[in-house]
């Protein structure tokens, strides 16, 4: 990982961390978050993976936050990666996706245990913000949560268009999977 992507990477942890401040012994951190995507087609399927999203869930508030930059997806091949950052997300134009929602249920993230629920918020992308419940699963095992996330985005309800030329080999909708580790702020 250059420096660059450190310093940014550090920078966005750190802006989430200090928006939350107020509840730091009732906040939860994660900074490796693993987020993919998946798209199938009877033509090809594309799939991405970056272990770089951040996260902050303060307890008391039930407030969730998650992002990621674009740009740290890696795809199998790069010339996809190319077309996904400059022709699809436009990554130099919206360089983060990022959800912010509230979970939907008290979850006692001091107690073991483990807990269905929904965060409902806006999943930003693409520069539209669009309001979504997101369903999660939220597992609490001697101080660490572990939250695990599985939901479809459109590319249309985003304004992210799909040339006709490879329209066949991009799903309309795109699986996300979550899955991160969140340590409590001390």
């Amino acid at each position: 990982m250059t420096w660059t992507k450190k310093i940014i990477r550090g920078c966005c942890l750190l802006g989430l961390v200090l928006f939350f401040a107020d509840a730091a012994a009732q906040s939860f951190v994660s900074k490796n978050i693993r987020i993919g995507m998946f798209s199938s087609t009877p033509l090809e399927d594309i799939k991405a993976v970056s272990d770089q999203g951040t996260g902050v869930i303060v307890a008391k508030t039930r407030e969730v936050v998650v992002q990621l930059a674009v740009k740290t997806l890696e795809f199998d091949r790069k010339l996809m990666q190319e077309h996904f950052n400059e022709n699809y997300i436009e990554s130099d134009k919206y360089p983060l996706a990022k959800f912010k929602g509230v979970l939907d249920q008290s979850v006692d993230l001091t107690k073991d245990g483990d807990y269905n629920a929904n965060v409902t918020g806006v999943l930003s992308l693409h520069g539209v913000d669009k309001q979504r419940t997101i369903p999660c699963r939220i597992s609490v095992r001697g101080g660490v949560v572990r939250v695990e996330s599985q939901f479809k985005v459109a590319c249309v309800d985003h304004k992210i268009d799909i040339p006709r030329l490879v329209f066949a080999k991009i799903a309309e909708s795109i699986s996300v999977k979550l899955n991160g580790q969140f340590n409590q702020v001390k």
